[in-house]
């Protein structure tokens, strides 16, 4: 990952505004010179989510919820530390650098390249809308069934046949190899001429690319035309629509995955906005994590009804399942697509649809039976035994004990012929076997750990920030990169009563604390489950620095560096540490 610049941080830092952030996911109430809102980290009726004037921070009054910018980022919208602070200087308008050496490449910036497609997209926009080479491309999507109000939505554009684009952008300083770094222009020519323009958004919204597709005949080229790879886009880890959906994505933890990109806007525009699809490829597992680091717990999958549709459920539904997601599978007539469906039927149908899913695994005995007879005893046995093998590679052992049990009932066949047994459920411990890991490693994550729940729950779960700085000192982190965020949190919260985390970031001298806290912030932590958790994580960082100090001791005496005078003063400390077992103190102490 990149490492940023302390300076182009602290320009960050004094450009954030918090209200701007925030207002576009939550209706913000003016309350004199504060703003209020319905806390979006728990159910509520009266507004008790507030940012007070000139403040940084918000705070919840209801559940406690307490953070920056960057925190409402990551916890709201389930962004990573770097993705929060490359959107807030997107949103800002500050160039990132980065340090000498870290994630360093030639050619133009990110900043450069969407600046470029930005106002690319402004230019197709304009010319779909308001040329007559354009009002043809509008009678073309017209008929498609999409309305203006659908194309403006989603910056439905035509890059003009004779181009141009080239030639208005030099105008406004965007040179030719900006454009050819973006996607924009190849070998010298546009890339898009004579098409109508999709498009295609990161997570955050900005434009890195295009889908665009001709709707003339004698345009020359294939049906689609998409942006090729470039350091912007790369088609197997962007999931169209994510942009639009990812905040019901992350609440709901439910996604709806469809084949084209029509399908996706269809859909969100319809009133289904937890909608994203692939980008033209196999939907593969770059894109899963997507879902599952926005905590995805359950997929319905909509793909068009022919063979090769289903083929790509089954598919995509195991790599889910593997996960030990829950998947279903939406039945749509055969030669239907989502689009065709909702333009035919309506969205009443369609959540219809939806409310008539059927789990995955019927849909699979459903799917592979198309091409055997259940009445064959041969087909039989070679439908059961792919199924089983299939579900024998999932990663959840539960998940696939059930479903062992589900598939004997759905294809009648005894469960003991699945190999399934009623012995008690074993985490599978073969990809582990040669995972030991040095004490460095274990001490990152130890540290990181108890890290983690300050900075996410420290100033909701007061009692935390009590209970560290009664049993921990710096003394008891052993990683140089773990004792300084924690020092600089504590001085953090003593002297201005929060945690900035672009603070924390700046104050560091490592650049290596920018990978460290986006390593700990990854990781999602369970408030009901806090402060048990943390009273373990500070009694395992206890008896680390007693067994250290138990075993520094004991190389001394064996060191054959000291009289025996001063061996036998040693092994009396020894044996009076091994009698002081350290305890977690959760009380104040009454003088």
């Amino acid at each position: 990952m990149p490492i940023f610049s302390k300076e182009s941080l602290e320009a960050l830092r004094s450009r954030v505004d918090l209200v701007e952030v925030v207002s576009p996911y939550l209706k913000l109430q003016r309350s004199g010179k504060n703003h209020k809102a319905l806390c979006p980290f728990h159910e509520e009726r009266s507004p008790s989510f507030m940012i007070q004037a000139g403040e940084t921070h918000y705070h919840c009054f209801g559940c406690g919820a307490h953070g920056d910018a960057i925190q409402f980022l990551m916890l709201h919208l389930k962004m990573s530390f770097v993705e929060a602070v490359e959107w807030l200087a997107q949103r800002f308008h500050i160039e990132l650098e980065t340090e000498k050496g870290e994630g360093s490449r030639s050619g133009p910036s990110k900043k450069e390249l969407k600046e470029a497609l930005e106002r690319a997209v402004e230019f197709y926009h304009f010319s779909l809308l308001h040329t007559k080479e354009g009002q043809a491309a509008l009678d073309y999507l017209y008929h498609r069934g999409l309305d203006l109000d659908f194309i403006r939505t989603f910056s439905f554009g035509l890059a003009p046949k004779q181009g141009y684009l080239q030639k208005i952008l030099q105008e406004q300083g965007i040179h030719s190899e900006i454009l050819e770094a973006a996607g924009l222009l190849s070998k010298g020519r546009e890339m898009f001429a004579d098409r109508i323009t999709i498009p295609i958004r990161d997570a955050m919204g900005a434009p890195i690319g295009f889908s665009s597709r001709k709707y003339k005949e004698e345009t020359f080229g294939g049906k689609y035309i998409n942006t090729p790879e470039t350091p912007l886009f790369k088609k197997s880890k962007v999931l169209f629509g994510l942009s639009w959906s990812r905040a019901l994505i992350a609440k709901e933890r439910k996604a709806l995955i469809v084949e084209g990109q029509i399908d996706a806007l269809r859909l969100i525009h319809s009133g289904f906005p937890w909608t994203v699809a692939g980008q033209g490829t196999a939907f593969g597992e770059e894109m899963v994590k997507e879902l599952l680091h926005l905590g995805v717990r359950e997929v319905f999958l909509a793909l068009d009804g022919d063979t090769a549709g289903q083929e790509a459920s089954a598919k995509i539904g195991d790599l889910f399942q593997k996960e030990g997601v829950e998947v279903f599978a939406l039945t749509l007539p055969e030669g239907w697509d989502p689009d065709l469906f909702l333009q035919k039927k309506g969205p009443a149908k369609w959540q219809e649809l939806l409310d008539e899913r059927i789990d995955y695994l019927s849909f699979l005995v459903a799917h592979r039976s198309r091409s055997l007879s259940l009445q064959s005893p041969a087909s039989k046995t070679k439908l059961v035994e792919t199924i089983a093998q299939q579900i024998k590679a999932w990663e959840n052992p539960i998940m696939v004990h059930e479903s062992l049990k589900k598939l004997a009932r759905l294809t009648q066949t005894p469960e003991s012929l699945l190999g399934n047994s009623d012995a008690p459920i074993a985490a599978p411990i073969q990809r582990f076997a040669h995972a030991t890991l040095p004490s460095i490693a274990t001490d990152r994550i130890l540290e990181a750990d108890l890290l983690r729940w300050l900075f996410l729950l420290g100033l909701q779960e007061g009692k935390l920030i009590e209970l560290a700085e009664k049993n921990l000192s710096s003394h008891h982190f052993r990683t140089a990169v773990g004792k300084s965020l924690y020092e600089s949190y504590l001085k953090q919260i003593k002297e201005t009563g929060s945690c900035d985390l672009l603070s924390l970031v700046i104050d560091q001298k490592e650049a290596e604390a920018q990978f460290f806290l986006s390593e700990i912030l990854q990781k999602k932590v369970n408030r009901e489950r806090a402060l048990p958790c943390f009273i373990e994580t500070i009694q395992k960082l206890l008896e680390r620095h007693w067994m250290g100090k138990r075993e520094e001791i004991r190389q001394k005496i064996y060191s054959g560096a000291h009289t025996e005078e001063e061996v036998l003063l040693l092994a009396r400390e020894f044996d009076r540490l091994k009698k002081e077992r350290p305890e977690v103190k959760e009380h104040t102490q009454k003088s």
